[in-house]
């Protein structure tokens, strides 16, 4: 294997350059994507410019992934993907719909899918890496990506398909009676797969649409609330186009940025209360743990209701038996290296210098028994 010679160049930088040129890295009106965070929102909504870039290498591979699977499904399935809802104030692409038989009866056959759905659903397709998986199976979806589905689906049932070319025999239909929302979670690591739906619900796309007028209304975006807990603590924040514009610096060079949210005494003493807090229920959390790995010391591996039990190591520890290796160097003639006793260590490098196996058994002891525990994918 050589190096990677000069005149072949990383092919990230190119990727990172068509990931800068996609249309929603450069769309201005706020995305029902962009609501993972109110702040973030409200920066776009200001019109304030991307002051950040990180280095986006899982995104864009998720996207590439993303863009693979919605593409077969159109090919194979007939499924509507990618496509455009909109209204005054939001905008987005819809990853799927699969509409019922009598909506689809309404379109062209090329647009027709190849199996219809009993209700109308909108489907929001999410890669996630093995890191995440088991928070996923126990937990679904988070609340912004449930808030971003409910506006995708309450944009079709207000208002429809935008009317844009490639998508205009769907505009036609007009507001669409959207019965079901649908997550299909895949594992980038792997290809497992999880899909977690729910029947549609006015009073969540309500509130969904709540956030979105709270946050049109801000005169600033500093006005609105930081959903995460900053650079270092989240990955949304790590990756957003307007890190610093929303945390500012440090004014200690090399410090956690959150120290620009302590002012003065009072602040000090508020967070050292929640620290002490985090503390206790971490204390509280370990000696809960401990408690059931005790208990669960002597139970066999298997699935109990929603988790899954594992065991690993508990297995014998392989040792140098030393009366074995005295007695080879006795078979063998050769004096035994000594110090203030046998020295075993060169003892072993002699052997290991003459092609002779060193002799081993199994020690009394084992290697330590570790317990886990994932959640049951049903």
């Amino acid at each position: 294997m050589t190096a990677q010679p000069v005149s072949s160049p990383s092919l990230w930088p190119a990727a990172h350059i068509q990931d800068a040129r996609r249309p929603r890295s450069q769309q201005r009106q706020l995305g029902a994507s962009d609501t993972v965070c109110e702040r973030r929102a409200a920066y776009i909504l200001s019109g304030a410019e991307r002051t950040d870039t990180s280095d986006k290498r899982a995104a864009i591979l998720g996207t590439y992934l993303h863009e693979g699977l919605l593409g077969s499904a159109r090919s194979e399935y007939g499924w509507l993907v990618e496509t455009a809802v909109a209204d005054d104030s939001i905008r987005g692409h819809v990853d799927a719909v699969h509409l019922d038989a009598s909506t689809a009866a309404r379109l062209p056959k090329r647009l027709r899918p190849t199996a219809p759905a009993d209700v109308v659903t909108v489907e929001d397709i999410k890669t996630k890496s093995t890191f995440l998986w088991d928070r996923v199976i126990r937990y679904g979806a988070t609340a912004a990506e449930i808030r971003q589905a409910y506006l995708y689906a309450d944009l079709l049932r207000t208002v429809g398909w935008l009317d844009i070319h490639g998508q205009k025999p769907m505009a036609r239909l007009g507001p669409i009676d959207v019965g079901r929302i649908r997550f299909r979670f895949v594992n980038r690591d792997n290809g497992a797969e999880y899909v977690q739906e729910f029947p549609f619900d006015k009073a969540e796309a309500t509130r969904a649409r709540w956030w979105v007028q709270r946050v049109m209304e801000y005169e600033s975006p500093e006005e609105a609330t930081r959903s995460f807990d900053g650079p270092g603590l989240d990955p949304i924040c790590d990756n957003c186009p307007f890190r610093t514009p929303c945390w500012g610096e440090p004014k200690t060079p090399g410090v956690a940025v959150q120290t620009v949210l302590v002012h003065d005494d009072a602040d000090r003493e508020t967070a050292l209360s929640e620290y002490v807090r985090g503390h206790e229920m971490e204390a509280e959390g370990q000696r809960i743990k401990k408690k059931a790995r005790a208990k669960l010391d002597d139970s066999p591996a298997g699935i109990y209701g929603p988790n899954q039990l594992r065991w690993t190591g508990g297995n014998p520890v392989q040792e140098v038996d030393r009366e074995a290796m005295i007695d080879t160097f006795d078979v063998l003639g050769v004096p035994i290296p000594e110090k203030t006793g046998a020295d075993f260590q060169r003892m072993e490098a002699v052997m290991k210098e003459a092609g002779v196996a060193i002799p081993m058994r199994t020690a009394a002891k084992k290697t330590t028994r570790a317990i886990r525990v994932t959640a049951v994918q049903r």
